[in-house]
């Protein structure tokens, strides 16, 4: 590959507690973006292994989604690889061009699932965490019971933005109601089919409802 000159690299990967400060592993993470995210240059490499993981799934997903945000929208513009089991953030390629999705291509059969160590272009819609499991000799009714509860998991609608949203305290009187602006913003809000509507889905909605407000193409 050909690459530009760069000044330095800053790496986020792995996983450690610090026990001795009293820091989680979410801690020590957060730690170490935060100061890559304060002292990054134009030509810094950035690399982000799995960001968010040490935390619950919505809060990792918003961290995760945030940061990237950040990287992108950042006037240095680094140059950033940033790792992910977060499918939910493949979205993030429509919203801003300077993302790219890329994943490690894979071949698979009922059985048996085969890493073919070549980077294809593309967001991968799903992963193989209970694939590698059965590799590292975990017990079979561990894996059985494993992809009984994932089937059960993916059958469920995503609850936790559309219950934030479909809240009573939800209110849509701060719109001025004189202003044409504020009144598309409010029938995209009110024409929002909530019972369907993923966490990436509504994130998507509410960066468009922000472009808006700030009078963006």
């Amino acid at each position: 590959m050909n690459f530009s000159i760069i000044d330095r690299i800053f790496t986020r990967v792995g996983a450690s507690d610090n026990i001795s400060m009293g820091e989680s592993t979410f801690m020590v993470e957060m730690n170490e973006t935060a100061s890559i995210l304060n002292n990054l240059t134009e030509n810094s490499l950035i690399l982000l292994d799995e960001i968010g993981r040490g935390t619950s799934t919505y809060d990792g997903i918003s961290i995760a989604w945030a940061i990237a945000e950040f990287l992108h929208e950042n006037k240095l513009k680094p140059h950033v690889l940033f790792a992910t089991h977060y499918h939910d953030l493949n979205e993030m390629e429509s919203i801003y061009k300077g993302i790219k999705n890329f994943n490690v291509s894979v071949k698979e059969s009922s059985e048996e699932v085969i890493f073919l160590r070549k980077l294809v272009k593309g967001g991968s819609n799903h992963s193989f965490g209970i694939h590698v499991a059965k590799m590292a000799g975990m017990p079979k009714s561990v894996i059985n019971s494993s992809k009984n509860k994932l089937k059960l998991m993916e059958q469920r609608n995503p609850k936790g933005l559309k219950n934030e949203m479909n809240d009573d305290n939800f209110q849509l009187s701060f719109f001025d109601i004189e202003d044409p602006k504020m009144q598309e913003i409010r029938k995209i809000i009110q024409d929002l089919d909530i019972d369907n509507l993923s966490p990436v889905e509504a994130l998507i909605k509410l960066n468009q409802i922000k472009k808006q407000i700030n009078n963006e193409d």
